[in-house]
Order: C-alpha cells, then sequence, then structure tokens
C-alpha cells in the first residue's frame, strides 16, 4: 500500500493538523515507511503465540462487581457547585 500527496493532505484535514505543503512530501515518506513495518508484521507467523495484556506475566486485580448508592450523599453533593432538595443543579442548555 502506498500513500500519494493527496492522501496525505486528506488524513491531516482529518486529523485536524494543520500541514504546509513543504511538509507533504516528508510525511507521504515516513506514512509509507510505517505502512511497510505494518505489512512486514503480517507476515510474522504468531500461530500458537497466545494474547498478552502485558510483557511481564501478572494476574489482573478484581473486585466483586457490586452496585452501591455511595453511601454517603452529602459527600457526593458536596461536590456539586449548586445543589437543590439532594440533587445537583445545573445550568439550562436548551431554550
Amino acid at each position: 500500500m502506498s500513500v500519494d500527496a493527496a492522501t496525505v493532505r486528506r488524513i491531516a484535514r482529518l486529523a485536524r493538523i494543520a500541514v504546509k505543503d513543504d511538509e507533504v512530501e516528508h510525511l507521504q515518506g515516513e506514512l509509507n515507511a510505517i505502512l511497510a513495518f505494518v505489512e512486514q508484521l503480517g507476515e510474522v507467523n504468531v500461530e500458537g503465540v497466545e494474547p498478552m495484556t502485558s510483557v511481564t506475566p501478572m494476574a489482573m486485580k478484581s473486585r466483586t462487581d457490586a452496585v452501591t448508592d455511595g453511601n454517603d450523599p452529602d459527600a457526593v453533593l458536596s461536590n456539586a457547585p449548586q445543589s437543590e432538595d439532594g440533587f445537583y443543579l445545573v445550568p439550562k442548555v436548551i431554550e
């Protein structure tokens, strides 16, 4: 797969990155090098290799999945700039 100048400009526009005309050729080479490397990775034989979540063997810590109400509504509401009757007050955004 090869990237042309028009594709570089389109990618930059989609990513909302300002790219000057004199930078397009350099970025084209960079993107083509990245895509060539990804194609090389596709040639690697990974048959029988288990997926990893980390480079070091470790078990993920877990906790029980339990629903709570927070048990302290006053502490939760203390974070609100304004509250009323136990609820957050937010500014009206629809007219």
